[in-house]
């Protein structure tokens, strides 16, 4: 199995470089490759993009405020809080954030600062009465993440940024997973963000700053970005960063329905699994779900043709527990059964299917494979097991499919011809020239066409995509 046929489901981790993003960049990595920060004509040129790119960026975020480029959300949570904290300050977290804002946040306690930790309930939620208590009447900084990165759940941020402002403090948000997907935190004061979990380019991310919130740079040198953050930026990945958030804003509505869409077919087909976290207050290309006697380790050995993460990707070799799943009150042991899928909105359905059937047929051990059936809008899927050896018109009939195969397989007729999904018609033995010709009288056969009664299924074909081809055939009761 080559990288490039992996099921792929760790949205959470990074996402592709969308084409657009990838397009955007090319002009600088080659002929543009002047310096933005020249005074001439062609490093104005490409200033210019860069400012473009910017106001892409921008464009998710609410009115008065600043877009600060920076390598990736981790710099800019650390700009957000060593840049407007003290060790005089007042600190509060979730229990669950991110760990570039508690390891900050633990840094400065080393410095003298007060740190609260508010824990979450097991739904991975804040609770909003049991903050207001724990709160103090003064606060300088009050940081909780949009949508956790681990078990997807959406905190009340809007609110808890009204807390900290009637307590005198500014509200920073980690919005790494919301961003492009969900609607910007209204009053916030500081979002953190990245261009990589919007099928940006890896190596850079922003602090968006309102207007008014003044913070010292973490990096002093030529002053660049604004003062807060020197050193030369690449216009590349601005461009990229830019077209990213461009295609998220014109594609938030669609892409929010696709992944509502894959969300609906996960949780059909692990049904029997738990789902960690809130299932109403979370993002829904989220899916992190456990099951008792399995575990996650062995699972991830066994199943190498699917890629999903046994946690946060940026503490994956710390050794550390994760401190969410402790964080809403699962022990160790739970833990380590743990599955987070992560899907987005340039994942595939098709690929779920596979990914989803060779996570369960390895728990079950056995030699079956699954083909999807199809209608012909496309509209009316049907998943259908069967074993290896199957031919696939029985398979078909014994599922109620409407493909007749009149002639039991001797090619006297076209009446169950289908249409292989192309990402599978190559992997079939070539059909002989009887089949050909029966095909050329088929009603609707494409190129590629196949009878149903001359394949028989092998493990090869295990998530076969199958088209049922013309409107004279039904799909009801699927």
């Amino acid at each position: 199995m080559s990288l490039t046929d992996a099921t792929y489901l760790d949205y959470q981790a990074t996402t592709r470089l969308a084409n657009e993003a990838f397009d955007a960049m090319l002009p600088y990595l080659n002929a543009h490759f002047w310096n933005p920060h020249s005074a001439h004509k062609l490093g104005r040129a490409v200033a210019a993009s860069v400012e473009n790119a910017r106001d892409n960026v921008a464009a998710l975020m609410p009115p008065g405020g600043r877009v600060v480029f920076t390598s990736g959300a981790t710099e800019a949570l650390n700009l957000a809080i060593k840049g407007s904290m003290t060790p005089t300050s007042i600190i509060a977290v979730s229990a669950i954030e991110h760990a570039a804002v508690l390891d900050t946040a633990d840094w400065l306690a080393g410095q003298g600062a007060t740190v609260i930790r508010l824990p979450v309930t097991p739904d991975g939620l804040l609770d909003l009465a049991a903050a207001e208590q724990l709160l103090p009447d003064r606060i300088d900084l009050l940081a909780v993440m949009q949508v956790n990165n681990e078990i997807g759940t959406i905190q009340p941020v809007e609110a808890l940024a009204e807390m900290a402002h009637a307590r005198g403090g500014l509200f920073l948000c980690d919005a790494v997973q919301g961003y492009g997907r969900l609607p910007a935190p209204a009053n916030a004061d500081m979002v953190a963000i990245s261009a990589h979990k919007i099928h940006g380019p890896k190596g850079i991310g922003a602090l968006w700053v309102r207007d008014g919130v003044m913070l010292s740079p973490l990096i002093h040198g030529g002053g660049q970005e604004q003062g807060l953050r020197s050193g030369t930026l690449s216009p590349a990945l601005t461009a990229g960063f830019g077209a990213a958030a461009k295609v998220a804003l014109a594609r938030m509505e669609d892409d929010a329905r696709h992944v509502q869409h894959l969300w609906q077919l996960a949780i059909k087909h692990f049904s029997d699994w738990m789902i960690n976290g809130s299932v109403e207050a979370r993002y829904k290309g989220n899916l992190n779900i456990r099951r008792d006697g399995l575990d996650v380790a062995r699972l991830m050995s066994e199943v190498r043709d699917v890629a999903f993460s046994a946690g946060s990707a940026c503490a994956s070799g710390s050794g550390r527990p994760s401190h969410v799943l402790r964080g809403i009150g699962l022990s160790d042991a739970q833990a380590k059964k743990l599955y987070p899928f992560g899907v987005g909105p340039l994942y595939d359905a098709r690929r779920h299917h596979i990914g989803r059937r060779n996570v369960k047929r390895r728990r079950r051990g056995n030699f079956m494979i699954t083909v999807n059936f199809i209608s012909h809008d496309g509209e009316t899927e049907k998943l259908v097991q069967a074993q290896v050896g199957d031919n696939l018109l029985k398979v078909a009939q014994a599922a109620g499919l409407p493909l007749e195969g009149t002639c039991e397989g001797q090619m006297a007729c076209s009446t169950c011809h289908v249409i292989i999904d192309k990402l599978w018609f190559d992997k079939l033995p070539r059909a002989s020239e009887d089949e050909e010709d029966m095909l050329d009288l088929a009603s609707g056969a494409r190129r590629t066409s196949r009878l149903s009664c001359q394949i028989d299924l092998t493990a090869e074909l295990d998530g076969l995509v199958v088209h049922i081809p013309t409107e004279s055939r039904s799909m009801q009761g699927v």
